[in-house]
């Protein structure tokens, strides 16, 4: 299928490694142009090479830390500057720190949001206008299959990414008539560092081995295993595509059918 993604300009935050990483390449096979962000110049360094070695794309190339003021605006400023312009946002981030709700002091909460959730608004109103002048952009959030069903151990990235989901639906509403689609992507488990951190925190909160805790994980899902991060990158690009034009606004579980509701 041809997702007509060629000459398209991207920006994707959070792609040194793991899901947003996986994004950058899945869009640059696609024949995107695109630029990468991070916090570690060095790690960027190596995403570059690797993307270009398996795609032809050179991904330029943005470190800069999101959870400081001013640094998403200028994050996209520069991408803009390289590229000419951005049609597809892939807004994605770390996730918060694990554990229940005592355990986290108010300046823990504060500088997850600055990263979570005010580092993706502060993107989007970045992008947008210039998308709307081009009455064509792509917006797509990846959240985490928690905004759907809270996971228990994970109150801040529970709380933080339904906020965020709430803020994207709203500006899907608001500029559907400017030819931008605004989606998030919720993956389930999905094998990256993330996971592994969490694996290590519950396995030494549990008593039971990491192993263990990634059976568990497994088995909970009806197709009996976890993700790839493959496997959300191809449902970013076919939201980033000419395709999927007609969807807006949406909260899409990547998740292996985890996710336990019906809507």
């Amino acid at each position: 299928m041809n997702l007509g993604l060629k000459g398209k300009k991207a920006l994707i935050t959070g792609a040194s490694s793991g899901l947003g990483f996986a994004a950058a390449i899945t869009l640059a096979e696609e024949g995107a142009a695109i630029a990468i962000n991070s916090r570690s110049q060095d790690n960027l360094e190596k995403a570059a090479e690797n993307i270009k070695s398996k795609t032809g794309i050179t991904p330029v190339i943005i470190a800069r830390d999101l959870s400081l003021a001013g640094m998403p605006e200028k994050t996209a400023a520069k991408a803009k500057e390289k590229m000419g312009r951005i049609d597809i946002l892939v807004s994605n981030a770390g996730g918060p720190p694990a554990g229940p709700f005592m355990q986290h002091e108010k300046d823990t909460w504060r500088k997850s949001a600055e990263l979570t959730l005010h580092a993706a608004i502060d993107l989007t109103r970045a992008v947008l206008p210039d998308m709307a002048a081009n009455k064509w952009g792509r917006i797509i959030y990846s959240t985490s299959i928690a905004v759907k069903q809270p996971i228990d151990g994970l109150i801040i990235s529970n709380t933080l990414r339904a906020g965020l989901t709430g803020f994207a639906k709203t500006i899907s509403n608001e500029y559907g008539l400017s030819g931008i689609t605004v989606n998030t992507v919720c993956p389930g488990y999905t094998d990256t560092e993330r996971l592994k951190y969490l694996a290590e925190t519950l396995a030494e909160k549990s008593g039971v081995t990491v192993e263990e805790i990634y059976k568990g994980w497994a088995d909970g899902a009806p197709v009996g295993r976890i993700g790839q991060p493959e496997e959300l990158a191809d449902m970013i690009a076919f939201l980033a595509s000419e395709k999927a034009a007609f969807i807006t606004g949406a909260s899409i579980p990547v998740d292996g059918g985890c996710y336990k509701g019906l809507l």
